[in-house]
This record gives C-alpha cells, sequence and structure tokens, in this order.
C-alpha cells in the first residue's frame, strides 16, 4: 500500500459542520474497516484554515484547523474538498483563498466541494467547462452567477472515477448529505465497492447513492393551493396512478380544457403534466421498490408505466441506475 492519502478540508467561520465532519467521517471509518480486515489505514485526515486555531461554525461550536491552507505544501494532499455553510460568501470574496485554490488546483489529484461549496470553487474560476450541481437552494445563484459552469441541479454529486457521467478531478456535491455519498464514491474508487459498502453499513447508510440521483422526492416538491380544482388533481393523481393519465383524462377530471390545465401546470408546478405524471410515478415506484412490497413487474404495472422496460428506461433517465440495482440497495 503507497503512503497515506491526505484528505483535506477547508474551515472557515460559519461553515455547515456537517458538510466537514460527514465526509471525513466517511474517510475515517474507511480506516477502521481497514483495520478490522488487519490491512493498514489508508486516509491521513486534515483540516485547513486561514490560520491554524479554533473556528466558529454556523452552528455555533467551533472546529480546530490543524493548519494555515497557505503553509501547506499542496503535493501532499490527495482530496481537497471545500465545504458549504453560511460563511461562503465571504469565502467567494476572499482573494488570498480562491487565489490559492487556484493554485493547488493541479497539484492535488482530486478536488471537490460539499453543498454550497460549489460557489467557492466557481468564484475561482474552477468549474467554468465543468459539470456542477450544488444544493438546491443554491442552484439558480450558481446557475445565473456563473454561466460558463454547467449546472445539473437534479443531481447528489458530480463525481465519476471513469468520467463518463462526471468528473474525476474537479467535482461537486449537493445539500449536506450528499457530501457523504460522494464521499463513499470516493473510497469506493480508492479501495473498491465492497469497502464503501462496509462503511455504509457501519455508518447506518442506505449503502452507496449514485451520483446522478435526484435530490429530493418529487412528493416533496411544493404543490399549488391557489388554484382549487388544480389542487385537487394534485391529490387525485397519487390514488390513480396506475391509470391511463392522459392530458385528455386529467383536464376532464379537472374540468377544464387541457390547453388551460397544460398552461396551469407550467405556471404553478413549473413543468408540464406529462413530466409531473412521471416523476409522481417514480417515486412511488421507488417506495414500493425500497420497501420490498412488490416485485418489479408489479411495480410496474401498479404505478403506471405498464412493463417493466419502461420502468427500467425512466429509472434509468433519473436515477442513472435500473429498478433493480435500486432495489438491491435497500435489501
Amino acid at each position: 500500500m503507497d503512503a497515506l492519502k491526505t484528505i483535506a478540508c477547508l474551515l472557515y467561520p460559519d461553515v455547515m459542520s456537517l458538510d466537514v465532519t460527514g465526509p471525513l467521517q466517511v474517510f475515517a471509518s474507511a480506516n477502521v474497516e481497514r483495520q478490522r480486515q488487519v490491512l493498514p489505514a489508508v486516509y491521513r485526515l486534515l483540516v485547513l484554515g486561514q490560520q491554524a486555531g479554533a473556528i466558529a461554525t454556523s452552528a455555533g461550536f467551533q472546529l480546530v484547523a490543524e493548519q494555515a491552507w497557505s503553509d501547506i505544501d499542496a503535493a501532499q494532499i490527495d482530496t481537497l474538498l471545500i465545504p458549504g455553510g453560511l460563511g461562503e460568501k465571504a469565502q467567494c470574496q476572499n482573494p488570498e483563498l480562491l487565489a490559492w485554490l487556484r493554485v493547488v488546483e493541479p497539484q492535488v489529484r482530486r478536488l471537490g466541494s460539499v453543498c454550497s461549496g460549489a460557489l467557492i470553487l466557481a468564484a475561482a474560476g474552477l468549474l467554468d467547462g465543468h459539470l456542477a450541481t450544488t444544493h438546491w437552494a443554491d442552484v439558480e445563484t450558481l446557475r445565473q452567477d456563473y454561466p460558463d459552469v454547467e449546472v445539473h441541479g437534479d443531481r447528489l454529486h458530480t463525481y465519476d472515477a471513469q468520467g463518463l457521467n462526471g468528473d474525476a478531478h474537479i467535482f461537486t456535491s449537493a445539500g449536506v448529505t450528499a457530501g457523504i455519498d460522494l464521499a463513499l464514491a470516493l473510497v469506493e474508487a480508492d479501495l473498491g465497492r465492497a469497502l464503501a459498502l462496509a462503511v455504509a453499513r457501519r455508518l447506518v447508510l442506505f449503502l452507496r447513492r449514485p451520483g446522478g440521483q435526484a435530490q429530493f422526492s418529487a412528493l416533496l416538491a411544493p404543490e399549488t393551493s391557489r388554484v382549487p380544482r388544480l389542487a385537487e388533481l394534485l391529490e387525485w393523481i397519487p390514488a390513480h396512478l396506475g391509470d391511463n393519465l392522459s392530458l385528455e383524462t386529467l383536464a376532464a377530471q379537472a374540468r377544464m380544457s387541457p390547453r388551460t390545465l397544460s398552461r396551469l401546470f407550467v405556471q404553478e408546478m413549473g413543468m408540464g403534466p406529462g413530466r409531473y405524471i412521471e416523476r409522481i410515478r417514480l417515486e412511488a415506484a421507488r417506495n414500493l421498490l425500497q420497501d420490498a412490497q412488490a416485485s418489479i413487474s408489479t411495480v410496474a404495472r401498479l404505478t403506471g408505466f405498464g412493463h417493466p422496460e419502461n420502468l427500467r428506461r425512466t429509472f434509468h433517465k433519473h436515477l442513472a441506475v435500473s429498478p433493480q440495482e435500486y432495489a438491491e440497495r435497500f435489501t
């Protein structure tokens, strides 16, 4: 085994504590799992600040930066993580930090962000031309303030060891706990899937969620009550997913013309009826599969996909996994 890989994480005032401790705990637990197998540790964890010493997080308690980032030899760092938090805006205007990030980027093997830390990387110009995501509440800010970044708001992270559906060098992750998913993906790339799954089990996590998985449930999307007939339709839809939910059927149920219904969906829901139905059906299928309530063919029928192949295509489109792979993650 080569020398220890240094996993460094930035620390700054009003950082989100879990953005720092969540991913670092994954790497620490990987060392523990290795030791359980009578194998040497792989990772050295390091917390860096503008100066060494205690720094207050947004939660009010303090974390300790062991070293100033300006004092470290960047060639010693294997992976550098940039967390988010309430103090992110100040760091986006910290010229010393942004200049340092530009210097170290080509020297580290991997450079990633957690949550709104993506905005710091973007401010340094390091995400230009790259696929990126961030916490859903910051997606529009990232998209509007940094037009040269390819923003994909509906992802957990953009790391891909093969560089096919993301990047192996510069990558980002979504809100808070998505940083844990990112760290598990990094561990899997370094040490294999079996070790990453052992870490996930030890931390009582739902194994590893793929980076392309949606950030949050479609059923958590805000629903409207400003148009009573549309609100009634939205309440009616989940109980009739196995039915023919064509635009004409929905319009008749809502007692309005198809054209008016389509306009109201876009206006109130931010998407057309077809896309909304697909997302609700997908969410229902996910719930059935993760609870092991039915076979894949039965799930496809109950949720209105009809044939399992239709369900498979929709899962790959939105979650980047097959229904079978998704079900196995929860068994």
